[in-house]
């Protein structure tokens, strides 16, 4: 027996493992006490580690497409396949008939950092789809619209703030989203043990609402409109005083102007909150020493989430909370650019391009996941006729599931990068399955980005790969490789790429760590057994603490960088070099939002929300059977009032339709979910025939998303609406499957 260190790549709180091994096989996983960011904090999925690692239905070769049916075959075939058929459909249709979509576990592995770039600038497609536009998508535009930066992403300093306002978030449930926190709820009680003040805005009393001072139980989608009341309320009640941000700030008078007729009286109908409660969540953020709003999923996934997501920053500027100790900061990570000058930037933009078919305008290079199926099913120029998808499973995670099946079911060429056939895989040409996570060495490049402190932890591989596996950042330089025309040169090409690349643009740059020295020399110093490590090591060196890969190998357990500090104007990249509170595309929007201050929904309306479980990560974990069972259950919350109203009994069938289909799916009665709420979690479906998940089979559950029919989307940031919108409940008498 013998132990291995492992960062956590299961969700984004990145805790630190101790894995016991017995020989190659993982049979335990606690959490790290001497870990510099975790200190030893587990949860179950972490706990899980050795079932993930051993799932029996994780692919072990690839398969690729013969006569109809998928086989095993060597990575030869796999890499030789992708050869032959992507680079000519490419040269004969054009870049854009190649569509690109990126899914979540993407973020958790180093190789879902380093290589879909390079692939996207290689093949140069306008038709990239992600899970960003599922969930995370209006904050990068907020932030981008704001800052400059779509990644400038502002994080509450939970350590130390006084007064925390949180809207949409269950991290007692998610462990966090973009704000990454080991033990969150250790942090939270922590909070409230020193006399600070936690506010949860929620349509669901979650484990988060339970725990916090006050639960504000707001109207689905309503997040937007109680924003702009408190904002109002600053301006009216003269509260605001941006502190020292304000010498970097511009338009606070233009956002005064456009809040006015958000008063609380205006918005309570709209929000079923009452003008007073308005009023005490404006001067108690206002009064705190020090305060953060914090805002997630359940205030981007709905009709308004890019101005919810500006108006959470807003607020955090007005009442000078934002980039100080104790309100919202910005990360520095230690693989970020080495810090420049302040000054402007080039600032951020909206709508460069847009989708050939309903002409969705772009977002961060990307198009809305909603329109990928309409994009491969429409005949004419551009259409997509081939698809490389990575670590994704749209067929669930997308609206209208069953539409995107058929589409994909008609593409020319598919190639999926995935450790399971699932109900998106099942319709690839080829799949490379990477190596379980044990046989992967991990950094996190995209969570140090949105952490709470800022640390650098780097772990190795736990266990050598296995016979017959391929490590996982091999296959993506392959890929690379047979998809643009280079099939056959050795992987280490790519690296060596991009290494000379980095090295050719950082020595001409004055503030570059490399300024002046010989690309070529720099090169040869780098460290590290891989073409991985050794980019890894060149990002730490041109990084803002001239760290070294040499350096996180010594320090196992990782290297604390600190409490993050403020950056502002350094951080901001906006033309004008300021803040600007009030971008153009916001300003247009905001009409809309006034439009729904009398949008009300009848007494007896349904709505529906998502929800999430604590064993659960989207789709991706339904098949460890740790994981699979307890409260992580696919059922329908409804309050014990509409459940009586609508003649649902606890554990029935119920039938729920939306306009993009129905479901049969069991009754949970609970006071939970507030009246007029239902609720129903995402990444459940799993009942499709030719997959290999049986565990997941066998409580499939049923797919929220095919409620929907992708017509729903914030305008803005193309983001589908998963929240907060109508739905027909009705008793049923068939038996849910």
């Amino acid at each position: 027996m013998s132990t291995a260190l492992r960062i956590c790549p299961l969700c984004e709180a990145t805790c630190g493992l101790t894995l016991t091994l017995d020989g190659p096989r993982v049979t335990g996983a606690r959490g790290d006490r001497d870990d510099v960011f975790s200190e030893g904090f587990i949860c179950p999925k972490g706990a899980s580690f050795g079932e993930v690692d051993a799932d029996p239905d994780r692919l072990r070769t690839p398969l690729v497409r013969e006569d109809g049916e998928l086989r095993e075959a060597s990575w030869e075939e796999a890499f030789d396949l992708v050869a032959r058929r992507l680079p000519p459909l490419v040269e004969e249709y054009g870049p854009n008939a190649l569509g690109v979509v990126l899914g979540n576990p993407n973020v958790h592995t180093m190789a879902g950092a380093l290589y879909p770039p390079v692939l996207l600038g290689a093949l140069r497609t306008r038709n990239l789809f992600t899970a960003s536009t599922l969930d995370q998508m209006p904050k990068h535009v907020s932030s981008g619209l704001l800052f400059g930066d779509p990644f400038a992403i502002p994080v509450p300093d939970l350590d130390r703030t006084a007064h925390l306002l949180m809207l949409g978030a269950n991290p007692l449930e998610s462990n966090g989203s973009l704000c990454t926190a080991p033990d969150f709820p250790g942090r939270l009680k922590a909070l409230r043990k020193r006399g600070g003040t936690l506010t949860v805005v929620d349509p669901r009393r979650t484990r988060t609402a339970r725990l916090a001072d006050r639960h504000v139980a707001i109207r689905p989608g309503a997040d937007a409109l109680l924003l702009a009341a408190l904002a109002q309320v600053l301006f009216a009640e003269g509260l605001t005083d941006p502190g020292a941000l304000a010498a970097h700030v511009e338009g606070v008078e233009d956002v005064e102007a456009a809040v006015r007729e958000f008063t609380p009286e205006a918005v309570a109908a709209a929000c079923d909150v009452d003008a007073d409660t308005i009023r005490t969540l404006a001067r108690e953020l206002a009064a705190a020493p020090s305060a953060a709003v914090y805002g997630r999923i359940g205030g981007s996934t709905v009709a308004y989430g890019t101005l919810t997501n500006w108006l959470v920053d807003v607020l955090n500027i007005l009442t000078g909370n934002l980039d100080r100790p104790g309100g919202a900061l910005f990360p520095l990570s230690a693989t970020a650019p080495a810090p420049r000058p302040a000054g402007p930037g080039k600032g951020f933009a909206l709508g460069r391009w847009a989708s050939r078919v309903s002409g969705h305008p772009e977002a961060k290079g990307e198009l809305p996941m909603a329109a990928l199926a309409e994009e491969i099913e429409t005949p004419g120029d551009g259409r997509i006729r081939a698809l490389v998808s990575i670590a994704a499973n749209p067929v669930l995670s997308a609206p209208d599931g069953e539409r995107l099946d058929r589409a994909l079911a008609g593409l020319d060429f598919m190639v999926s990068v995935d450790p399971y056939l699932n109900e998106t895989s099942r319709h690839a040409d080829v799949i490379l399955p990477p190596p379980p996570p044990s046989q992967s060495a991990h950094f996190d490049f995209a969570f140090n980005g949105f952490a709470v402190r800022n640390q650098a932890r780097y772990t190795p591989a736990a266990v050598p790969l296995e016979a017959g596996r391929m490590d996982e950042c091999e296959i993506h330089a392959r890929l690379i490789l047979a998809a643009t025309g280079m099939h056959g040169a050795e992987p280490d090409a790519v690296d060596t790429m991009v290494i000379e690349n980095t090295l050719a643009k950082a020595v001409t740059e004055p503030h570059s760590p490399a300024h002046g020295r010989d690309p070529e020399e720099y090169a040869a110093g780098l460290s590290g057994r891989t073409g991985p490590e050794r980019r890894l090591d060149l990002m730490l060196r041109l990084g803002p603490y001239a760290l070294t890969l040499d350096v996180l190998r010594a320090h196992p357990h990782g290297v604390d960088l600190g409490p993050l500090r403020p950056r502002v104007p350094q951080v901001l990249k906006t033309r004008s070099g300021r803040v600007e509170l009030l971008p153009a595309p916001i300003a247009a929007d905001l009409p809309r939002l006034r439009g729904a201050l009398d949008d009300i929904p009848p007494d007896d309306g349904l709505v529906l929300v998502g929800r999430r479980h604590l064993r659960s990560n989207n789709s991706w974990l339904h098949n460890i059977p740790a994981l699979n069972g307890g409260t992580n259950t696919c059922t329908l919350q409804v309050h014990p009032e509409d459940a009586a109203r609508l003649g649902l009994a606890d554990g029935a069938p119920a039938r729920i339709k939306a306009e993009g289909g129905e479901l049969e799916v069991p009754v949970e009665i609970t006071d939970g979910v507030r009246r007029g709420v239902v609720s129903l979690p995402h990444g459940w479906g799993h009942d499709r025939p030719g997959t290999r998940m049986a565990v997941a089979a066998g409580r499939p559950g049923v797919n929220v998303n095919q409620l929907l029919d992708g017509t729903r989307l914030d305008p803005l940031s193309g983001t589908a609406v998963l929240n907060g919108f109508p739905v027909h409940v009705t008793p049923s008498l068939v038996t849910p499957r």
